[in-house]
């Protein structure tokens, strides 16, 4: 005999566990992502826009006449 629903819930149990791990795996990749965008913008740390252009001036990324550039462009 079946348990009153046709066999209905034991054929689409399995729906619902891929449905789970669908979210589950969704959920992994926004995480991922959102690290990624934070890592790749310096500036989404709070630093402002001058504080930014000095580190890549001191990292050597830009040349003197382009920081004062950039900078007179800030200002």
């Amino acid at each position: 005999m079946m348990n009153g629903m046709g066999g209905f819930g034991m054929g689409f149990g399995w729906l619902f566990w891929i449905v789970i791990l669908a979210v589950i795996i969704w959920a992994v990749i926004r995480l991922v992502n959102a690290n990624q965008n934070r890592e790749v913008y310096p500036g989404s740390k709070g630093e402002d826009a001058l504080e930014v252009l000095k580190k890549r001036y001191a990292k050597g990324e830009i040349s003197r006449e382009e920081f004062e550039r950039m900078k007179r462009d800030l200002q």
